[in-house]
């Protein structure tokens, strides 16, 4: 089964070898979680803290802890009832609403096209997985790819508007520039290169909006980058950076029944 990414347009990748390189960030993600969580075990609570020497924290402990505050009857916390709490504090994210309009309708943008995105990534691999193993259905996975196609368009425009609203406070903003480092403008960057690749790639391939009359050779290795650096930094690099706030969030909100 060839795919689009590769290194010339004679040497596309199958669906196979782009199933490894996933395979492989995800067991980078995964063991970075697991580093995570018995750091979390071990009382860690700052991003790029350690351990206090000689103090070794469990995962599996930090998970049954942490499952015990969810679960227990018992209103510790804000006690807010968990459909509460994951709907409005952690999809509508109603805390940042509080806080910042602005910032809220930026991070609403972000969440709610990277998530979207990953979802319909995650609906497209099934089709293809359930193609592979001979299961039959009413469509074929190029018919589902070009389904996909209109909606993957809408929600990856909703991310690249989210990441230039960021991209503007922290170039004008006092206030955020000022309280800005280069390692956030790093994360930011690489965001936004992620979601500028994926149009520049599929541009380049159609010829719609994006090719910007680049030599439609270049298309798979252009496909290939946007494929390897979401694979970088949208799986693997999150347990090792600031982004793993996206899974701490939520884990604490639920754990405290709420944020207000």
């Amino acid at each position: 089964m060839a795919y689009f990414s590769g290194l010339t347009d004679a040497l596309r990748m199958t669906f196979v070898q782009i199933m490894i390189l996933s395979a492989i960030a995800v067991v980078i993600f995964l063991y970075g979680m697991m580093i995570t969580f018995q750091k979390w075990g071990a009382g860690v609570t700052g991003y790029a803290l350690e351990p206090q020497e000689g103090k070794r924290g469990s995962a599996i402990t930090f998970l049954k802890t942490w499952w015990n505050q969810v679960t227990e009857e018992s209103h510790h916390g804000h006690g807010k009832p968990l459909l509460e709490v994951l709907i409005l504090d952690i999809l509508f994210q109603r805390r940042i609403l509080k806080r910042s309009p602005l910032r809220w309708f930026m991070h609403i943008l972000i969440f709610g096209g990277w998530m979207t995105l990953f979802a319909l990534s995650g609906l497209m691999f099934a089709v293809e997985m359930t193609h592979m193993v001979g299961i039959e259905l009413p469509f074929t996975p190029y018919m589902f790819r070009e389904w996909l196609s209109l909606p993957n368009y809408i929600f990856g425009y909703i991310l690249l508007i989210g990441v230039l609203i960021a991209l503007v406070r922290r170039l004008f903003v006092s206030e955020v520039r000022e309280a800005s480092i280069m390692y956030d403008w790093v994360l930011i960057g690489v965001v936004f290169l992620v979601t500028i690749s994926g149009f520049l790639a599929d541009g380049i391939r159609t010829g719609i909006i994006w090719d910007f009359g680049l030599d439609p050779s270049i298309a798979p290795p252009a496909a290939l980058f946007h494929s390897v650096i979401s694979l970088i930094f949208c799986i693997a690099f999150i347990p090792f950076s600031k982004y793993i706030h996206i899974i701490a969030i939520p884990l604490a909100l639920l754990a405290n029944k709420g944020g207000e």
